[in-house]
């Protein structure tokens, strides 16, 4: 997981690059934490996508619900 200080030096080493420019070893390390931040992103956002559930709205058990969640 990308921490805290971790994502302050990735726009620390953003706006550097804007302003005055990167040195060999500062392009390194810009490019080190954006792919653990790209990775640690793409990780997270599938275990998300895994905790979705498509619905039917025309599936015959949902209305059996709807019907129950009225009478309470």
């Amino acid at each position: 997981m990308v921490t805290d200080e971790e994502l302050a030096r990735i726009n620390e080493l953003a706006h550097k690059k804007k302003t005055i420019g990167l040195t060999e070893e500062e392009r390194l390390e810009q490019a080190h934490l954006r792919t653990k931040f790209i990775e640690d992103f793409r990780a997270r956002f599938i275990a998300q996508l895994d905790n979705i559930e498509l619905v039917d709205p025309d599936d015959p058990r949902l209305e059996e619900q709807r019907k129950k969640n009225k009478n309470h």
